[in-house]
């Protein structure tokens, strides 16, 4: 039979062992697991593994934290439920809480700037390099007939639908989900005041974005694109072709041309608005809100002609008569011969 003191021995050992696990699961699993100084961002994609996330933290984990990770990918099944999704590990994070992120789906939103794309092919590779879909998958949505018929929008007119700013959105977005999300936000951009502003020059705002992506690649001067609105505008009142070389250029599908010539007008495209009169099916690229605006609040003005100033500094000359914006052509035109422009 056990006396007191070796009941009070064994009650004694068996606390400290108790008090032993309890110290070493509360260190490795409960104390700090983030050696970052700063909050770090991890990727986790369709083809990760238990193993490869593990690789992913592992450069912000301590040595007994990821340990500590490793025992939990293993035990708590982790390998078959794989939440893809951006993850933040902040400093101060606890093995438990970063475990918790990465198996609960827990992720941080990223920021997405939508660019002034030309084309949509360009579109699709910067959303791939910024969202985890690749830029196929984009591209495919893109071009998708049912898809865009179903938000309002054809393979031409897409483009109209992007406002380019800059938004919360989930890495692992897919790319119809991100199309349904910008159509959102071209509902919420397009208010009232623009609408309104929109019919009192007779366009839709799909129109506005088409004329206001050719007066973006027309100047980069924001102070001027009223006034070009204003003289596009003109032009389609009186049924005259708008002429705007950024078209024929699009057309050609080569923007490193810096001088149009004649043999390129005959160009036959729908998007050669030398040739047809009207706006283009849509777009040729995506407008700048600046560009949008400027159609909005064109200038009142009776100019029916513009060409480039003959000092290269990106603004035009105006006209009201073909005689008077031949003389400003020959005038640019000169310039270019002097400075060997081709």
């Amino acid at each position: 039979m056990k006396t007191l003191s070796q009941k009070k021995y064994y009650l004694t050992a068996a606390v400290v062992c108790l008090l032993a696990v309890i110290g070493f699961v509360y260190y490795y699993f409960f104390t700090g697991f983030a050696i970052c100084s700063e909050t770090k961002h991890v990727y986790i994609d369709d083809d990760d593994t238990a193993d490869s996330v593990y690789a992913k933290i592992a450069p912000y984990g301590c040595r007994h934290g990821m340990i500590a990770v490793r025992t939990l990918l293993r035990h708590q099944d982790y390998d078959s439920h794989i939440r893809t999704g951006r993850y933040a590990i902040e400093p101060g994070d606890g093995v438990v809480s970063v475990f918790r992120k990465l198996k609960n789906g827990r992720q941080v939103p990223c920021r997405l700037t939508v660019p002034e794309s030309r084309t949509v092919d360009r579109l699709a590779g910067v959303l791939s390099r910024r969202l985890m879909a690749d830029s196929l998958s984009f591209l495919n949505a893109l071009t998708d007939s049912l898809l865009l018929a179903r938000l309002g929008y054809d393979t031409c007119s897409v483009m109209a639908m992007f406002v380019p700013n800059t938004y919360e959105v989930y890495w692992n977005l897919g790319a119809g989900q991100l199309l349904e999300r910008m159509k959102k936000e071209h509902d919420t951009f397009w208010n009232y005041n623009r609408m309104h502003k929109a019919e009192a020059v007779g366009l839709t705002p799909n129109e506005v974005a088409t004329l206001a992506s050719i007066i973006d690649e027309e100047t980069a001067n924001t102070a001027e694109k009223p006034m070009i609105a204003g003289m596009y505008l003109n032009r389609l009142a009186a049924g005259m072709p708008l002429q705007a070389d950024p078209t024929v250029k699009f057309a050609l599908k080569d923007f490193a041309i810096k001088r149009v010539y004649q043999g390129m007008l005959t160009t036959d495209s729908p998007y050669n608005t030398y040739r047809y009169a009207g706006l283009p099916p849509g777009p040729i690229k995506i407008a700048s809100i600046k560009g949008i605006d400027a159609v909005l609040d064109r200038v009142n003005h009776d100019y029916l002609f513009m060409c480039a100033k003959e000092d290269l500094s990106g603004t035009h000359n105006f006209a009201r008569t073909y005689k008077e914006h031949q003389q400003n052509a020959a005038r640019y035109a000169r310039a270019l011969n002097q400075r060997g422009i081709r």
